[in-house]
């Protein structure tokens, strides 16, 4: 493949493409293949093809299309989606991969909390039976998922035999469990798993974070605590703000966490603060933004909320089916 200029895609387009990817759904592309490189000069035809999308990834900084015959196609080749023009528009950009992989090294390096630091690493040496024969991750859980996000996720922190253990956000537990359906059901994620960090999950659309970013004792960090993580999290706004189309809190931990974050970069948050409660919606102000940013409330899909029927897999849908028409229009 060429390194020609990145050209920008249509954003609703590309979004469609990435929903059909993760449904494997068939498509019709009229596309202008490459030149062999020993044709320079010579004209080359459009094609057409029918096939299913099985995955839109980033390579460079150039995006392709991959079809289930093997096929790449770049994006700002294609001509046409189902008789529908793939036109040249503004795109989402996407935060440079060094600023997130900085991050990344900063929030696993981390040890400012003392009582944290032990608490982690105590587990990961003295493990949980069912996982005895496993390595604990026993550090910070740095956040994941599509950098191209619209949709940010919020939650209170690690689980300590969850997170803690596999490395990765609301993974290894059950209320990644109740997460990762929710987020396949609604077409944010490309398989329900759970398990393990290295099951092939991805996110589409959307980044899954935490307030705090170490396991806590009984789950409960210390003001000093979640004070010493919030730049981490006023980073990641940083970057993926500029994409943003709502966020959503799940929990109230979340919810006052991610309004101090907004306050913190100068968002015209309401005095007094809104309220947390599920599916509870505010649109909060923020410089050069006139329309705002929605915060969508849920309740967390902890044990003590799906075991005493508060939350429900309906009720925990209806949150992802909200977050899906602030994100996508649907």
């Amino acid at each position: 493949m060429s390194d020609a200029p990145y050209r920008p895609i249509d954003c609703g387009l590309h979004d469609e493409l990435q929903l059909r990817a993760m449904r494997r759904a068939l498509v019709t592309l009229r596309y202008r293949p490459e030149a062999p490189a020993d044709t320079v000069g010579a004209e080359v035809g459009d094609r057409c093809v029918t096939a299913r999308v099985v995955d839109v990834h980033t390579r460079g900084r150039a995006e392709f299309l991959v079809l289930d015959s093997g096929l790449e196609i770049r994006l700002d080749a294609l001509l046409e989606v189902d008789g529908i023009a793939f036109g040249a528009a503004p795109t989402v950009p996407v935060p440079a991969p060094q600023q997130l992989a900085v991050l990344r090294e900063r929030v696993t390096a981390c040890r400012a909390c003392p009582r944290l630091v032990a608490w982690r690493e105590q587990v990961a040496l003295e493990k949980r039976a069912a996982y005895r024969d496993e390595r604990y991750w026993g550090r910070p859980v740095p956040g994941f998922g599509d950098p191209r996000a619209r949709l940010l996720i919020v939650g209170l922190a690690p689980g300590a035999h969850g997170a803690n253990r596999t490395g990765r956000m609301f993974t290894g537990d059950r209320s990644g469990a109740w997460l990762y359906r929710a987020l396949h059901r609604a077409g944010f994620a490309n398989q329900p798993t759970f398990e393990r960090a290295d099951d092939g999950l991805r996110l589409r659309d959307a980044w899954l974070t935490a307030a705090v970013r170490c396991a806590p004792p009984a789950n409960r960090p210390t003001t000093a605590e979640r004070d010493r993580c919030q730049p981490f999290l006023e980073e990641e706004f940083r970057l993926l703000e500029p994409g943003l189309r709502a966020v959503v809190a799940l929990g109230s931990f979340a919810w006052n966490q991610v309004l101090r974050v907004l306050a913190a970069r100068g968002a015209g948050v309401p005095r007094p603060r809104p309220r947390f409660g599920h599916l509870a919606e505010v649109r909060i102000p923020l410089p050069d933004r006139s329309a705002g940013l929605p915060l969508l409330g849920s309740y967390h899909p902890s044990q003590q909320n799906t075991f005493t029927g508060r939350l429900t897999e309906d009720t925990f849908d209806a949150v992802w089916r909200r977050a899906g028409t602030l994100v996508r229009g649907e």
